[in-house]
């Protein structure tokens, strides 16, 4: 080839499904040593792209060539035998097996015939010091949380001794140490002469770690420039448009509380948490990986149990462990684990968006699909999801329409308290603008949002009041206009030793701040 450092060449790929042009005419190189950042929205055709590298789709027109040879690749096998891994984002464990089983799936190393179980743990266990995990190969991966099972795929990719690394918004879930840890690792791999084909969402982590940058838009190669250029040119290459506020937040007056935590307490957990979330009011909870936040908002919304404590909802009291109870009060969680636990995949968005609804459309036996359908349509439309109809299958949208489809079926349920537990992870930019757009039209109608995210400038810039959680623990809470990212992390990472008690704020006097 031209370039004797080039290890990755795309031309002119184009990729289409029933009713949708996913790609039409792609270009993108890698070389060696470098950290290439493809950038675009959900739905730009990304994931298409990638999956095409990993083998699991195969492209209409264009070609691949890896080391400067054409390549077909049809599966996972080629893929690896070319020497490229790929880290997805909706991660590729089997959850009943040990971390080292995942890690050297289909691989395990053998002595006399049988699996050498003591070389792989012992295998496994440098790749994860590698990566900076503290859990043990014995660990089961349905035993660990998303931050870790994060690290294990990146581990289990570096298993693959491959030259080219595709990471799909690896950091989405990270704290900011574990994503200076991951960093770290990128840039030693790049010094051992490894491509990194580099997909996030966070424009920061562009100039912190690329080199070059390729932006898809609508399916097609738009531009191709320098990771140093500004953020704003980014954003206009990559929606169209520029978005002048990144956290459009509106503060509206707030009414009476909605939702009262008194006291809540799982033994080992969480302990003796309280707080109050008003009408037209967001609060966001912040805190390290591991400090209880999912655990709590869970407990609230009766999906695990709690030892101790109280949820009341417009001062009624909730039964404890009763999610049937926690809805019919006007409680909607949108979970971490969109796919895992937010969703039906294999069903169409109309049903998804229907699932929340379903039980009160029912009469007699007999649902209401005229009015589902008809609501369905609304609400799709409202949250501009992107889709060849209602009959699309939610398993194949993108990870930001996957979102809004969540959103949406609490939407429909006339939610009084919303919890959204990180809310925006792998949605794009335009997307998460219109994620909070949607948190304004809540709140300016009188519901009460509770948003757990790990993305500290979004909790900064649309919370009107932040509670920040340490070791199971409320260790503080932050108005908007005291709540800056050190004040944050002070509070994240100090040793609570009692409960603090949150204040409760009042109609009209929260601090506007500009973001």
């Amino acid at each position: 080839m031209s370039n004797p450092d080039e290890l990755l060449r795309i031309e002119g790929i184009r990729k289409t499904f029933p009713g949708v042009i996913a790609l039409d005419g792609v270009d993108f190189d890698l070389r060696r040593g470098e950290v290439h950042v493809l950038l675009g929205e959900n739905g730009a055709g990304k994931s298409t792209l990638i999956k095409m590298l990993s083998g699991a789709y195969t492209p209409d027109a264009g070609r691949i060539l890896v080391g400067g040879e054409e390549v077909r690749i049809q599966g996972a096998q080629d893929s690896e035998r070319l020497g490229i891994a790929t880290i997805y984002q909706e991660f590729n464990l089997v959850p009943d097996l040990t971390v080292a089983e995942n890690i050297f799936l289909g691989r395990q190393p053998r002595r006399y015939g049988m699996i050498d179980r003591k070389r792989m743990e012992a295998d496994a266990a440098v790749l994860l010091e590698r990566v900076g995990v503290n859990v043990s190969p014995r660990a089961r991966v349905r035993d660990l949380g998303i931050a870790r099972l994060q690290m294990v795929e990146i581990a289990k990719a570096l298993s693959l001794d491959a030259r080219v690394l595709i990471m799909d918004e690896p950091t989405a879930v990270l704290t900011s140490e574990e994503v200076d840890k991951l960093f770290s690792i990128v840039r030693a791999l790049r010094a051992d002469g490894v491509g990194v084909v580099f997909i996030t969402h966070h424009l920061e982590e562009i100039a912190a770690l690329g080199d070059r940058v390729t932006v898809i838009r609508d399916g097609r190669s738009v531009g191709q420039v320098p990771a140093s250029t500004p953020e704003d040119e980014l954003v206009r290459l990559m929606v169209g448009r520029s978005i002048e506020q990144q956290y459009p937040r509106e503060r509206p007056e707030t009414g009476p509380a909605l939702l009262t935590v008194e006291g809540l307490t799982r033994d080992g957990v969480f302990h003796d948490v309280s707080f109050q979330v008003h009408a037209g009011e967001v609060v966001g909870i912040a805190g390290l990986v591991g400090a209880g936040r999912t655990e709590v908002v869970r407990a609230v919304f009766g999906a695990d149990p709690y030892d101790k404590g109280a949820v009341k909802v417009a001062g009624a009291r909730l039964r404890r462990h009763d999610v049937t109870a926690a809805m019919a009060a006007g409680i909607g969680l949108v979970p971490e684990d969109r796919k895992g636990q937010g969703l039906v995949l294999d069903a169409s968005v109309e049903e998804n968006l229907g699932l929340v609804t379903l039980r009160s459309a029912t009469r007699a036996g007999l649902v209401d699909l005229k009015g589902q359908h008809e609501a369905a349509e609304r609400i799709a439309g409202q949250l501009g999801v992107r889709m060849a109809g209602l009959g699309q299958h939610v398993r194949t949208l993108s990870g930001g329409n996957q979102q809004k489809v969540v959103i949406g079926k609490w939407l429909l349920a006339d939610t009084k308290v919303l919890i959204l537990d990180e809310p925006t992870r792998g949605i794009d930019v335009g997307a998460k603008v219109e994620i909070y757009q949607l948190i304004n039209e809540l709140t300016a109608a009188g519901a009460a949002v509770l948003m757990i995210s790990s993305d500290l400038p979004e909790v900064l810039g649309m919370s009107d009041r932040v509670l920040v959680m340490a070791q199971g623990r409320i260790a503080g809470e932050l108005p908007a206009d005291q709540a800056t990212q050190d004040a944050v992390m002070a509070l994240a990472v100090s040793t609570p030793t009692t409960t603090t008690t949150p204040t409760t704020s009042t109609t009209g006097t929260e601090t506007s701040r500009g973001h």
